[in-house]
């Protein structure tokens, strides 16, 4: 449990940033339209030696459609991977700021300026009159007791799954 919240610590920056990308690419998702995947496979200019005069086969008719088909299904399914994932990813970080804003003492905001503002030790040393030593210990701490917040989470995820 140890190693899984100093990684959200460590990773907290990069899994904001992660999130806004995907909730950008949503926004503007747009993917691959029909008409576009029609026209990649219709060739105005014959390549090579031309054997058929005749216009668009039936088959070629078939084959547009199934790929336009094939194409929304594609589309449809990237758009929903990546709500899952933000959705994944939003619901960690969401659950990551509200046990830290339910830490003890000054733990909430000491943390909140370590891993979310980002600050170095020193400059948490400076800023709350501690020692470097000091920073460590709170740093333990507000672990310790994440732990204990991240065990009764996934025992409630637990419970509520098998119920």
């Amino acid at each position: 449990m140890n190693e899984r919240i100093e990684k959200i610590m460590q990773d907290y920056p990069q899994m904001v940033m992660e999130r806004t990308c995907l909730e950008n690419q949503i926004l503007n998702f747009k993917g691959i339209t029909g008409t576009e995947m029609i026209e990649s496979m219709y060739f105005t200019q014959p390549e090579g030696e031309r054997v058929q005069a005749s216009g668009v086969s039936d088959k070629t008719a078939r084959i547009a459609i199934t790929y336009k088909n094939k194409m929304e299904r594609i589309n449809c399914e990237w758009r929903e991977h990546l709500e899952k994932k933000h959705s994944i990813l939003a619901e960690e970080l969401i659950f990551f700021e509200s046990a830290v804003l339910s830490l003890s003492g000054i733990l909430p905001d000491f943390i909140s300026d370590m891993v979310i503002e980002g600050l170095t030790w020193d400059d948490l040393a400076d800023k709350y009159h501690v020692s470097r030593t000091m920073v460590a210990k709170y740093r333990k701490k507000a672990i310790h007791e994440l732990e204990i917040l991240y065990a009764i989470h996934d025992q409630e995820m637990a419970e509520y799954i098998l119920r």
